[in-house]
């Protein structure tokens, strides 16, 4: 088909582009992180990640530390395989591959049919934590964890001893499954400092949400590779702007104080202003006063909301008998 006379040139994928997997563009983005001096404690991701077994296998090669969530039906064993790397010298009939498991070997099960029926998640104590501190309340989790041997997809097969994490939120019943390269009482490692890797993705899901809720990154209707990208950008940009003067202007991030700032507060009075540049200025001061107005209302609904919602969930917690500040806390005691 011929390209209409005056219609703009697309712009699509360039040559030079391969395409990449999730998990494969994630482990070059580390990469790239690495060679410019950038160290973490670990990684983490959810189980988008954790399903594709190449993503652990390319941290393991890399050396790094990894908690990372997995899907319920992932397979692990509690008991570590034998692996076979050369065939007996009595061995007769059709060659096999090697290195192997051991045809009699147990096969991995479910990590949801592990923590449901195996012995080791079965008369393990959960242990209850406070998790995190949200404008809503404390979340407790129960705290299940075994030791535990993945299954790899390189010639080692089974890969060096994991730590398999259940998790079940007390008043929503929902279940989590972590798995990591790192066990509790090496390295410096600790249970505690695990689950605080494995819960640290917070933060980035609450800020991939600020960006398609209040600034955009969904709302756009482009196919070129660069109108995508310049898309993206700004909205990158505009984040960037908001976070900065939020934590600038905000007296408090309390969010009972009445005082607290949101990137949406920010976004609408940025509004303002630029929609009432051209404006006189006696409208100019009209506009102001209106959405400082409308900002101090939405300050006192969110505080009373939060009042609300924390009392709330702490009679729930006390109906189970639980007191988050006596149980063990993964944030600082005093986070708010």
């Amino acid at each position: 088909m011929g390209q209409r006379f005056g219609a703009p040139k697309k712009t699509y994928v360039p040559d030079d582009v391969v395409f990449q997997t999730k998990p494969q563009i994630a482990l070059d983005l580390i990469d790239r992180a690495k060679a410019n001096g950038v160290e973490v404690i670990a990684w983490t991701a959810d189980e988008l990640y954790g399903r594709d077994g190449a993503f652990p296998d390319g941290l393991d090669e890399r050396n790094e530390a990894f908690v990372i969530e997995v899907p319920p039906n992932a397979h692990v064993w509690l008991t570590k395989p034998k692996v076979l790397k050369t065939p007996p010298q009595n061995a007769t009939g059709h060659p096999k591959k090697y290195p192997r498991l051991r045809s009699h070997e147990q096969q991995p099960s479910e990590v949801q049919n592990l923590a449901r029926y195996s012995p080791a998640f079965r008369k393990q104590t959960p242990q209850k934590y406070r998790i995190k501190d949200s404008h809503r309340g404390s979340e407790v989790w129960e705290i299940r964890w075994a030791k535990c041997w993945r299954k790899t997809h390189t010639d080692k097969l089974v890969s060096n001893q994991c730590t398999l994490i259940v998790a079940r939120n007390v008043l929503t019943d929902e279940t989590k499954y972590f798995l990591s390269n790192r066990v509790p009482g090496r390295d410096g490692w600790s249970l505690r400092k695990i689950l605080r890797v494995a819960f640290g993705r917070w933060p980035i899901e609450d800020c991939f949400r600020e960006t398609k809720e209040e600034l955009g990154l969904d709302h756009f209707e482009c196919r070129g590779w660069r109108c995508i990208h310049r898309h993206l950008f700004i909205t990158i940009l505009s984040q960037l702007f908001c976070a900065r003067v939020r934590q600038q202007l905000s007296p408090s991030e309390n969010v009972l104080s009445r005082e607290l700032l949101t990137t949406e507060q920010v976004r609408r009075a940025a509004n303002v202003v630029v929609d009432s540049m051209t404006y006189p200025p006696r409208t100019r001061e009209r506009l102001y006063r209106e959405e400082s107005a409308r900002q101090s209302y939405h300050a006192r609904r969110n505080a009373q909301a939060s009042k609300s919602h924390r009392k709330n969930r702490r009679k729930r917690l006390a109906e189970l008998g639980i007191d988050p500040d006596k149980i063990k806390s993964v944030p600082p005691k005093h986070a708010n």
